[in-house]
């Protein structure tokens, strides 16, 4: 096993260009998915390392529920770094489940009492509440997938904006952004490492709708001044799994993209340009990770079983 599980714990590292470039040289869509893609599988590589980590720690602690033969001498001396990383990870796993299970819950709770909040509304796709408070949001909810949008929010715009403000909104329910959202805000929560492919995710989604809404209405300048004026008085989601109208994302920097020339679909880009190297280093460390860890679940299995008396 070696040095080769702890590999899956820093490989993110590689990401972080990509994560950059993307928001600024490749479609959103396609932006979107090749982060959530990366940011995913890195995450998941480096929770089974934690894990083959903790059962380490875990085979020297005292009174523990695993075979003997697992803390034998042959075995810790297959096996690395179990004094000190593989006690570490039992703490650093258990924080992994927590901080998950916990975004996990806040998300359905707030889905939950969003849901209720409109059970006394008639049900239909954008549901108005008399709220004095502007901000506007997409509810996923399966079939009752719908816009939700305050008065005051409808308030400060004109009707060319509101109009960009749904087709905004419908575009987020319609491509399932907050499978996305909550997918990289889990990687996050799995390694901190991966904070700036949700952050970029975050920001890709929201230009990805807003690319969406402007070829629905017509005209990228309405959908960008909705933008900017909801940018001034929205307080942005209940929610960052939920994907809002001015929030997140830097505003100004979406509004002078809808203000340039749409952006154009790109195939893979050439390894001999800046957004080449970044996406195959990416590329490349997610591979690494992939195999790092299957290499290090595999031997620890052979190690164990091998350990295990029949």
């Amino acid at each position: 096993m070696g040095m080769f599980v702890f590999l899956p714990l820093v490989l993110p590292l590689t990401a972080w260009p990509i994560a950059r470039l993307a928001e600024q040289r490749l479609h959103p869509r396609t932006a979107t998915r090749l982060l959530t893609g990366l940011a995913v599988v890195m995450a998941l590589c480096s929770t089974v390392c934690l894990g083959l980590l903790m059962v380490v720690g875990t085979a020297q602690l005292p009174g523990n529920p695993l075979p003997d033969a697992w803390s034998d001498p042959e075995v810790r001396e297959a096996v690395p770094y179990d004094e000190v990383a593989g006690k570490l990870a039992i703490p650093a796993l258990l924080a992994v489940l927590l901080t998950c299970g916990r975004t996990l819950w806040r998300h359905g709770r707030v889905r939950r009492r969003a849901h209720r909040a409109l059970a006394g509304l008639p049900v239909t796709q954008v549901a108005v509440l008399p709220d004095e408070v502007p901000y506007a949001y997409a509810l996923p909810g399966g079939r009752r997938d719908r816009v939700v949008v305050t008065t005051a929010m409808l308030s400060c715009l004109e009707p060319a904006e509101r109009r960009a403000l749904f087709a905004h909104e419908r575009a987020h329910l319609a491509a399932r952004h907050h499978r996305f959202l909550l997918a990289v805000q889990l990687a996050a929560r799995a390694n901190p490492f991966l904070r700036p492919l949700r952050t970029a995710v975050s920001y890709t989604t929201e230009r990805w709708a807003d690319e969406e809404a402007a070829q629905t209405v017509g005209s990228r300048r309405a959908v960008a001044c909705a933008i900017g004026k909801a940018a001034l008085v929205s307080r942005g989601t209940p929610l960052p799994t939920l994907a809002g109208f001015a929030a997140p994302g830097p505003v100004p920097r979406r509004v002078a993209a809808l203000l340039g020339p749409p952006p154009a679909l790109r195939s893979w880009p050439s390894v001999f340009t800046s957004l080449g190297l970044a996406a195959w280093g990416a590329a490349v460390g997610t591979a690494i990770s992939a195999l790092s860890s299957a290499n290090s679940a595999v031997t620890m299995v052979l190690i164990l079983h091998a350990a295990t008396p029949l």
